[in-house]
């Protein structure tokens, strides 16, 4: 810096040069314009003034000008001695470095300033940016330019429909339009519209109305007097093969959860202070109605075990290790359901294909039960034509007798009349009167590839060692074919053959009828090759075929002619006696759909057959002797 005060003043250095008086008052006056410069003019004065070197520094002596400027520069107002002429270069020289180290400390000190103040305004700028997105949270709220076209977008979706579903067009309304059961569905409403509502299980094969049913129920049963549930009251529907949770339950959609307040989305507030939120499950969304639980039999065996516990206490607990009751922190509605547990005063209805041996016994023990029944095909006509008048289209004469031959489903029904319906309108050139042919619906049905439900249909003739059985598989009856023919044999060493197929128990039944159909003819079966076959190699799981196996085998070998209208179910025994069996309702309903005439069956079952049976023969005998009447 000495350097360039030396070259800005135009002079070399003090110590090789003899300057005379003027000179050095010119040097003195240029060192007083830059510390003017360095410190301003106001400022020069006033610090002159408190070093009391004012006066020297207005001075016309060189030495007092001197003496003013070191005091200036020095900033020392104790120095009174004035310099001698010889004296002053070196004086110079001190003060040239004085400046000199003025303004570079100057200069660090400005660029220092400069740094620090170009990093404030960048925190600075950050800050006010923060405090903007704080302030338009706090009174914009969360939305901002990019979720308000969202949910424009969202909203113009919502203006755009193809029109309510065919399925809800056609969803039972009332009671009255819940067809083929009518004694299921009063047993629903009976079991509801009382002071003292039941835990319901619904059993029976899918696409008969059992959820309709239990949603319709409950808007019936609330206009009634005796009835617990208001006009407000919530049906919550779940399906059961869909309820996930989480051991841990992190995650229940059912009986509901608590949440990690920090890491498992609590509210803000509720975050921050570390407080765990409760969110409530589906028991609490049902309480005061009814929650609706289709294939309830599928559920989680631990799911279920806390859904009986919560049927008990009428609510649902909560716990978590974050929770902390002496928290001023904890609201009070938090406080309130961890203390005391979330309301869940529901009825449950619980909806199933499977068979009631499926499904767990405490669940059982705590609901009543109702059976839907298959439908019959006069029911499937029905139901045809009552959605044709809330699809306002006519029908050709045969449309419903002939849909009916093809499904035993309602909902399946209604999905053929659809699809037909949307056949006839493409073809039609005039869209207002819409007409539903056969050929629609056997189009339809040939592009489903669908077959009819009942291949085997009952004769009016007579035939040898040819009869009709009767199965069951979970709620749906059907007929058996099962057909023998018997052989002498020629060496006295004969053999009775069957499909095993079939399974054990059903051969089980061959061999036991061969005891039974000695002991009726004398005959020896050792003198015979004997051939049972059950057509198509149906499986049959329960001894029920004895009797059916019997018969065909004593029709074969004794050449008598079996009637063909006849269907027979039961156990036979060694000793000729016929055994009860299950699925009574489900095999006569079999038969119907075959439609066969009689149906013999084991007397001890006569009391599972429904007393508004119509349309349907039903015989009971307790001996091989007395089905022998009935059949030949």
């Amino acid at each position: 810096m000495k350097g360039i005060l030396t070259k800005w003043l135009n002079h070399t250095n003090a110590g090789d040069r003899l300057l005379d008086e003027e000179e050095w008052g010119k040097e003195v006056e240029a060192l007083y314009s830059l510390i003017a410069n360095f410190y301003g003019a106001d400022k020069l004065v006033l610090k002159a003034s408190k070093l009391e070197a004012l006066t020297l520094m207005r001075s016309e002596s060189l030495a007092e000008r001197v003496a003013g400027l070191r005091k200036i520069v020095m900033d020392d107002p104790t120095v009174q001695e004035l310099p001698m002429l010889q004296e002053i270069p070196e004086i110079i020289d001190e003060i040239e470095d004085q400046i000199a180290e003025l303004i570079a400390r100057r200069s660090i000190e400005e660029r220092l300033e400069r740094v620090v103040s170009e990093k404030m305004q960048e925190r600075h700028e950050d800050y006010v940016k923060e405090i903007k997105i704080q302030v338009l949270q706090e009174t914009a709220g969360p939305e901002n330019a990019q979720t308000l076209k969202k949910l424009a977008i969202l909203e113009k979706m919502n203006t755009v429909s193809l029109n309510r579903s065919a399925a809800e067009v056609l969803r039972p309304q009332t009671v009255g339009e819940i067809i083929g059961q009518e004694s299921a569905v009063q047993a629903l409403l009976a079991k509801l519209a009382t002071p003292y509502p039941q835990h319901i299980l619904i059993y029976g094969p899918p696409g008969v109305g059992k959820t309709s049913a239990a949603r319709v129920a409950l808007e019936t049963v609330k206009s009634h007097s005796n009835s617990p549930f208001a006009k407000g009251a919530p049906f919550v529907e779940v399906d059961g093969t869909t309820l996930r949770w989480d051991p841990r339950d992190v995650t229940n959609p059912l009986m509901g959860s608590v949440h990690d307040p920090i890491y498992q989305g609590s509210k803000r507030d509720l975050a921050d202070t570390g407080v765990p939120e409760p969110k409530m499950g589906l028991v609490s969304d049902a309480h005061g109605g009814i929650l609706f639980i289709d294939e309830i039999g599928d559920m989680d065996p631990l799911l279920l075990n806390k859904l009986l516990k919560v049927l008990e206490d009428k609510r649902v607990t909560f716990d978590s290790s974050y929770y902390d009751p002496s928290d001023p922190q904890v609201p009070q509605w938090i406080k309130k359901i961890f203390d005391e547990g979330a309301p869940a005063d529901f009825v449950l209805i619980g909806a199933t294909t499977r068979d009631p041996m499926e499904l767990n016994p405490a669940l059982r023990s705590r609901c009543s039960e109702v059976f839907f029944v298959p439908l019959e095909p006069r029911d499937i006509q029905h139901i045809i034509r009552q959605a044709a008048l809330k699809l306002d289209v006519a029908l050709e004469d045969n449309v419903p007798e002939l849909i009916s031959e093809y499904v035993i489903e309602g909902r399946k029904a209604n999905s053929i009349l659809t699809d037909a319906y949307g056949l006839a309108r493409f073809r039609s050139s005039n869209q207002e009167d819409i007409r539903i042919t056969c050929s629609d619906v056997q189009e339809v049905l040939r592009s489903a590839r669908l077959t009819p439900y009942v291949f085997r249909k009952a004769q009016t003739g007579l035939e040898i060692g040819r009869i009709l059985g009767l199965g069951v598989a979970g709620f749906l009856g059907s007929v058996l074919e099962i057909e023998a023919i018997a052989f002498l044999s020629q060496d006295e060493k004969g053999t009775v053959r069957f499909n095993e197929t079939a399974g054990s128990m059903a051969r089980d039944a061959v061999f036991n009828a061969t005891a039974v159909i000695r002991e009726l003819t004398g005959e020896n079966l050792r003198n015979y090759d004997v051939h049972v076959n059950v057509v198509g190699g149906a499986k049959i799981d329960g001894p029920s075929a004895g009797l059916a196996t019997t018969l065909a085998i004593y029709s074969a070998l004794k050449q008598r002619p079996l009637r063909q209208d006849v269907a027979v179910t039961g156990e036979i025994s060694i000793q000729g006696k016929v055994k009860p069996v299950g699925g009574i309702y489900e095999k006569i309903f079999g038969a119907k759909q075959a439609e066969v005439r009689k149906v013999i069956i084991p007397l001890d079952n006569m009391a599972d057959v429904p007393q508004s049976l119509r349309g349907i023969e039903v015989v009971g005998v307790s001996t091989i002797d007395e089905a022998i009447k009935h059949v030949f």
